[in-house]
């Protein structure tokens, strides 16, 4: 079989349970997501899939690399945020080795399409990692319509240049994906091995609360995209809807071309839910390693490998997903990067198929620490420390530290052990909080 193409689909700030497959309810205009509701009907769906981190840029690093995003300094921004324009540190370093790098160096074509979020030019960016194209922000967060950052300053770029460009941003990015397609059917049709690696990461859901139909709101946001004031679940669900829309016109350009069989779509998001995203069963979102706050959809779509409604248990993350791609177009790590992540080709294989794996997290927010080992979690959050069995308890309500002491001694250890192995968190990282109890209430 020739090398698969492959499509990386990142959603931003996407709970648990927002799409239909993983449970999520119908909207008032009927299904959220029937697109990807229909990819995981026809390939697979991994329900204990969890992301790096429960916030945007760190995971992106874990992501990049197929390594913990601890390693990095740019990593230990919770978030990095538009403050650190200029700066020659908080950003992906050039000359590590990237999924995309990697993936170029063995003749795959590459682009990203979406968000960035790794440190901005001329220090860094995408095309300095590996990236043969870039379409999209540089930053955290934009306006759906102005495409401007949360300074008022416009973040939309073409490779390295501002890119001025009318439209709501997830059908733009939707549209330039069909358009990258398109343009390497053409080339496959020219050249026998001429797979392609695109990324495409979309900003929606995360705020500000637009749809297709909200160009008039966006004036009024621009001082405060984090739009406290704005948003309800119905804008929420359309935002979603839009994406998977424009999912569904990728799926039809790969079909048209005769390319859907062996191209390997992966879909997830950065981290868990924020404000108006169903997470259920689960607690906690954004910036907690509460179940909801990494726990994410993972579906992945490859007909020539995947058998159609298959459903796993595998422990996995972010960064275990680089891995299999990169495994899948066999292509090897770099040898003085040696990757953390762990392929999960077995379990596309055969969904049936499990092993062990140990996920371990840490968050200088609030001084969290977290680490799923089986059936097995190890919680620490404010100097509180947690143990709850996951399949029995997946809200995190049942705490069993106390009835079983010796595990939660065990875990710690473990966690300990690993935490030994990583950078320490730098005393100047910081924390971005868009809001507060002040704004409103806590979970």
């Amino acid at each position: 079989m020739t090398r698969p193409n492959i499509i990386f689909i990142v959603a931003d700030d996407l709970g648990y349970a927002d799409l239909g497959c993983y449970g999520g309810r119908d909207a008032v205009f009927g299904p959220v997501s029937p697109v990807l509701d229909g990819l995981a009907a026809n390939g697979l769906k991994l329900t204990q899939g969890y992301s790096n981190s429960p916030v945007c840029s760190p995971t992106r690093f874990g992501m990049i690399t197929g390594r913990y995003q601890y390693r990095l300094r740019g990593a230990a921004e919770e978030p990095i945020n538009s403050r650190s324009r200029g700066s020659t540190t908080l950003g992906l370093p050039t000359d590590h080795p990237t999924l995309p790098s990697l993936l170029k160096a063995s003749g795959y074509q590459t682009a990203l399409i979406g968000k960035w979020h790794l440190g901005y030019p001329p220090a860094f960016g995408p095309l300095r990692s590996g990236y043969d194209e870039f379409f999209g922000p540089m930053s955290g967060g934009v306006d759906y319509f102005t495409h401007c950052d949360s300074t008022g300053r416009h973040d939309l770029w073409f490779g390295e240049e501002d890119k001025q460009e009318d439209g709501y941003l997830t059908d733009i990015l939707s549209k330039r994906a069909v358009d990258y397609v398109e343009r390497m059917a053409e080339l496959q049709k020219k050249e026998d091995d001429a797979p392609f690696f695109l990324s495409l990461h979309y900003t929606a859901p995360h705020w500000p609360w637009e749809t297709r139909d909200d160009a008039a709101k966006a004036p009024n946001i621009k001082n405060n995209l984090f739009d406290l004031a704005g948003g309800n679940i119905h804008v929420y669900r359309r935002m979603i809807h839009h994406m998977d829309e424009g999912i569904g016109w990728i799926m039809d350009a790969l079909k048209k071309h005769g390319m859907a069989d062996n191209t390997l779509v992966v879909f997830t998001s950065d981290n868990g839910g924020e404000r108006f995203s169903d997470n259920w069963p689960l607690v906690g979102g954004k910036m907690d390693l509460t179940e909801g706050g990494i726990r994410v959809p993972w579906i992945a779509h490859w007909p020539a490998v995947i058998g159609k409604g298959g459903e796993s248990t595998q422990l996995c993350m972010t960064m275990d997903w680089s891995a299999t791609m990169l495994d899948a177009a066999g292509v090897a790590a770099h040898p003085d990067y040696p990757l953390d992540g762990v392929s999960l080709m077995p379990v596309l294989k055969d969904a049936k198929q499990t092993f062990r794996r140990p996920l371990h997290w840490r968050m200088n927010h609030r001084g969290q620490e977290a680490l799923r080992d089986g059936d097995w979690k190890y919680l620490k959050v404010d100097g509180n420390e947690y143990l709850f069995n996951i399949p029995g308890d997946e809200r995190e309500r049942a705490n069993l530290a106390k009835k079983e002491p010796e595990r939660l001694a065990a875990m710690r250890a473990d966690w300990q052990a690993w935490n030994a192995t990583m950078p320490a968190i730098p005393e100047d990282a910081t924390v971005s909080l868009g809001y507060s109890v002040k704004d409103m209430p806590q979970r």
